[in-house]
């Protein structure tokens, strides 16, 4: 769904054929997507907003949908992986408060983008993807854009990458039905976790604090993406 500028009830698509601008003046397109839907979603960080206004996220979606990088919805990848919505995006790690010195975990950074966003805000990012061809993709984005403070690795997500950690911050690019314990005993003490929790239909973004080895969690917003491999809650068979 494209998200309405509150001002006037039209779409972002509508502004850009109004404006008459071609749909490939990317840059432009960034800084409409920060003034329609980052801004406007209370997300007023001056690193995040410098990111998402640098990093061209129409390279880090299949070359078919580079004309839709800047709408307010999600991107799909394909085989059920979504680029999250700017504003889903620019409010979670608003929450999550990365700073300059930390080290943060990105599980499920698809093509990259995610990666790219937090690698201007974190001293360094460890990206899991579980798809190698979409790994080796999103490593080759990363290299072709001068962003050289991201690893990405291949396997797992619902592993995370122990053997980098503990993490400042871990952030989690899509929903979850279920956290494992073992992910979480990645994070620092003082660290932060930020995700979409689902059940069913509904999906809110909660932010869990690190303290005295225990995550306290707390509602953030409401935002949805389908559920990450790994993520999915445990079912019992009924008889």
């Amino acid at each position: 769904m494209l998200l309405p500028d509150a001002n006037c009830g039209k779409t972002y698509a509508d502004d850009i054929e109004e404006m008459d601008l071609p749909m490939t003046d990317f840059s432009m397109r960034r800084t409409m997507m920060v003034d329609t839907q980052v801004r406007p979603s209370d997300v007023t960080k001056f690193p995040i907003i410098d990111a998402m206004l640098s990093v061209p996220r129409e390279s880090y979606v299949p070359d078919e949908k580079r004309e839709a990088a800047y709408v307010g919805e999600n991107v799909e990848l394909g085989s059920g992986r979504v680029v999250l919505e700017p504003r889903t995006l620019a409010k979670m790690l608003d929450a999550l408060d990365i700073g300059p010195d930390d080290m943060v975990l990105d599980l499920g950074c698809g093509l990259g983008y995610s990666a790219a966003i937090i690698a201007r805000l974190a001293d360094f990012v460890i990206a899991v993807e579980e798809d190698e061809a979409m790994a080796a993709d999103a490593q080759a984005a990363l290299s072709q854009n001068g962003t050289d403070n991201v690893a990405v690795i291949a396997g797992p997500l619902a592993q995370g990458a122990a053997k980098h950690g503990p993490y400042d911050a871990i952030m989690i690019e899509g929903a979850v039905e279920h956290l494992p314990d073992d992910l979480l005993d990645q994070l620092k003490d003082g660290g932060r976790v930020a995700c979409l929790f689902t059940d069913g239909m509904l999906g809110t973004a909660r932010i869990g604090h690190k303290i005295n080895g225990a995550v306290v969690w707390r509602y953030s917003f409401n935002a949805g993406a389908p559920v990450l491999p790994g993520f999915e809650a445990h079912r019992a068979f009924v008889l």
